[in-house]
């Protein structure tokens, strides 16, 4: 199977779980909440954990909780980015953000709602005998992605730090925590629930870290694009840190470097290789995103 299709089956298979997750009633938490997710985006860390387990042999019904997982964890996020607190959006996927269409409380609370199932799923995740380790490793992986280590710290230092502080550390660890940190953790777990032994393991977490730090850059890029052509400044973030040839630079060079660290893995991992190709502009080449 040509690897657009088998990830475009995957995707599928996501898209059916969250549905199923999120349909239980019609409740106006429910509601919110599948208002939140479906329909969602590309679905790209689920499948970077798919894609990751697949490459060590993992079974793709071990797998698929916690793609679910990380896919609702990442949409709980948005939920609460969106809110006037944060950013204050207003619009998320072509249309009205979750505290637009449903209020600011019930937007919080389907935040909350989807942050809680996603440990809910992972905890109740079928696995075979002997597996309990690699489940728990994999729950705590995740976690530690979610919390003060990850996207909670990273937008603490999103709303804190002021323009004048910003220094190209500072950036990546913003980046790295709010973005970059739960796309690592699904390349991670995918590799620990598929049991990748330990230079494995390594390789994987240097190819997650790379394709992290390219995406918020890539999403950087392609916003001040769109804001110049309007007229909007915003708040800083890579391109007016760096300006915009250097951040597609830097984008390239990430996306090179996390291709190189899956040569070890031969065409196991091809996947991986076009889900962080898929992040190239289309002037720099493959354009899959």
């Amino acid at each position: 199977m040509r690897v657009p299709d088998s990830l475009a089956a995957k995707k599928r298979s996501v898209d059916r779980e969250l549905n199923r997750l999120l349909s239980r009633n019609d409740s106006p938490i429910f509601r919110a909440m599948r208002y939140a997710v479906i329909p969602g985006g590309k679905r790209f860390r689920a499948l970077l954990l798919l894609s990751s387990g697949a490459c060590f042999g993992a079974a793709a019904r071990l797998l698929l909780p916690f793609a679910c997982a990380v896919e609702l964890i990442h949409n709980y996020s948005l939920v609460h980015d969106d809110l006037p607190s944060m950013d204050n959006d207003s619009i998320r996927r072509g249309k009205p953000t979750c505290h637009l269409a449903f209020g600011e409380s019930l937007a919080i609370l389907a935040g909350d709602g989807l942050l809680t199932l996603a440990f809910e799923v992972m905890a109740g995740a079928p696995v075979p005998a002997g597996m309990m380790g690699p489940k728990q490793e994999a729950m705590r992986t995740i976690s530690r992605s979610a919390g003060v280590h990850g996207l909670v710290g990273g937008q603490v230092l999103d709303i804190t730090l002021k323009p004048g502080e910003m220094t190209r550390p500072k950036f990546d660890e913003l980046i790295h925590k709010k973005t970059g940190s739960l796309i690592s953790a699904a390349v991670e777990a995918g590799a620990v629930l598929g049991r990748a032994r330990l230079a494995e393991r390594q390789a994987i977490r240097d190819y997650g870290r790379n394709v992290g730090l390219a995406f918020q850059i890539r999403d950087d890029i392609l916003d001040s694009q769109g804001k110049k052509k309007l007229g909007i400044m915003d708040r800083p973030d890579y391109v007016a840190f760096a300006g915009e040839e250097k951040a597609a630079r830097r984008l390239e060079t990430l996306i090179g470097r996390a291709v190189s660290s899956l040569s070890r893995f031969s065409r196991r991992a091809e996947e991986l290789r076009w889900l962080a190709r898929s992040l190239l502009l289309p002037k720099q080449g493959v354009g899959h995103a």
